[in-house]
């Protein structure tokens, strides 16, 4: 069992910007001709990427922190269970109200669950089919 300061190093560790996911797809969707903005604050849910022509946006979440149906998003901590549970439905609770938010002012969104970046070809043509022809 991990000691509680190690615990506390670990987490202050994760990255919630530039994480590895995130860097993937913006080289993918970089090497198909799109340009985009990053991390724009003035949005609902402060989305990873945003196209401002198009009104589109793409959220890059990681599965587990985002509770996605795969087996690393379905897998829960076995300590503090029921702080991990709670938190991690607040987290999906939170994404769904920004997209709804995001829906509401005309912009489309996408998310990409980190364990779709296994398969970059599926994600490439997902991303082509979201952001349409290139520029």
């Amino acid at each position: 069992m991990e000691s509680p300061e190690l615990r506390r190093r670990t987490m202050q560790a994760v990255k919630s910007e530039n994480t590895a996911p995130e860097m993937a797809v913006r080289r993918l969707v970089f090497a198909q001709g799109f340009r985009y903005r990053l991390h724009a604050k003035d949005l609902p849910g402060k989305p990873d990427l945003v196209f401002p022509r198009l009104s589109k946006v793409i959220f890059v979440h990681g599965c587990f922190w985002h509770g996605h149906s795969c087996a690393r998003g379905a897998r829960i901590p076995v300590h503090n269970r029921e702080y991990w549970t709670g938190k991690i439905a607040r987290n999906a609770s939170r994404d769904r109200k920004s997209r709804a938010s995001l829906r509401s002012l005309g912009w489309e969104s996408l998310v990409v669950w980190e364990c779709e970046l296994k398969k970059p070809e599926g994600l490439g043509r997902k991303l082509l089919a979201f952001l349409g022809a290139r520029p």
